[in-house]
């Protein structure tokens, strides 16, 4: 738990160095060693496909590319999911649901680039 704590933080710095990103490479390499800890509070025994899990190991890169990372977070991408989600669900016949979500999810975003490109 200590590591992830130390992740957090040094994530959100307003500004890098290389030894804050090599501190921050410590922390995930605490984090990856020690993962297996938490496999028993998982319902299907896995770690694997849990995107904010997987998105530590993206940090430092986006880092090096794109500056800090502070004042980020998933909030918005959450509540916009949700709203995707249960707006494809409400447009859907509820019979093979998953399906119609994903072709009413499509269809959205390419009226969606269609109408950005017009303007």
């Amino acid at each position: 738990l200590k590591s992830v704590t130390d992740f957090i933080l040094i994530a959100g710095y307003h500004s890098h160095t290389e030894t804050t990103l090599r501190y921050l490479q410590d922390a995930l390499h605490s984090i990856s060693s020690n993962i297996h800890l938490f496999l028993p509070y998982r319902h299907n025994q896995s770690i694997s496909k849990i995107p904010k899990i997987h998105s530590l190991f993206h940090y430092i890169e986006c880092i090096k590319e794109m500056g800090c990372a502070d004042n980020s977070d998933t909030e918005v991408s959450e509540a916009a999911h949700k709203n995707l989600i249960k707006d494809g669900y409400r447009a859907s016949n509820k019979v093979d649901y998953i399906l119609q979500m994903l072709r009413w999810e499509t269809r959205l975003f390419h009226i969606k680039s269609r109408v950005s490109i017009l303007r």
